[in-house]
């Protein structure tokens, strides 16, 4: 188990307050989904965590490599995604899925990944923070050492802000260690009961 992350709370959290690279849009969204964080938020519905969301989780995950993809495998939700790694280009206007389309790679030791046709649906932190179909997210990935992963996310939605977010975090690898089953498949039928969810 890892520990959770800062950026879990808020990916602005390195700013300072007022400062934050979001449209007024999208900051007064944020404000209101903060009043009924439960009812609002989509994870309290047991919908999946979005990138660069998931990340910041305390849960592991898992990357298998292949010569012409790598998964990814995420305990928290049981999801996987697809990077592509065999030269081809993103589309132009991909379906919108939850994870995206993502394609990578290699820059000397350093694993390159763009990702491009994300719905609406995920918060980029639990604050309340929404993107749009237009998020872009690029990931750098790094083996520093045998124990650690630096990643490196960029943000990018003109739609929600005014410029690119990259934040910079390092995980812990634990080789030789299994990814736990974890749904969240039926915990929606509490939400109606919780305390304030339906103020």
């Amino acid at each position: 188990m890892r520990d959770i992350n800062k950026y879990f709370f808020d990916l602005f959290i390195d700013f300072k307050s007022g400062e934050e690279p979001l449209r007024p849009e999208a900051a007064a969204q944020a404000q209101r989904n903060m009043q009924n964080i439960i009812a609002n938020s989509p994870v309290a519905h047991c919908l999946p965590y979005g990138l660069p969301n998931r990340y910041f989780n305390a849960r592991p995950f898992k990357i298998f490599q292949t010569p012409q993809a790598i998964i990814m495998y995420y305990e928290v939700d049981g999801a996987f995604r697809q990077i592509h790694t065999d030269g081809r280009e993103l589309p132009v206007d991909p379906f919108p899925s939850w994870m995206g389309y993502s394609t990578g790679k290699w820059e000397r030791d350093t694993l390159v990944v763009d990702t491009a046709g994300f719905n609406d649906k995920t918060w980029l932190d639990i604050r309340g923070h929404q993107h749009s179909e237009a998020l872009r997210v690029r990931e750098r990935f790094r083996r520093r050492d045998f124990g650690h992963l630096d990643i490196e996310v960029t943000v990018n939605d003109p739609i929600v802000l005014s410029k690119p977010v990259t934040v910079n975090f390092t995980v812990l690898i634990i080789p030789n260690s299994d990814i736990l089953e974890n749904f969240c498949s039926e915990g929606e039928r509490d939400q109606a009961y919780t305390r304030g969810a339906n103020k």
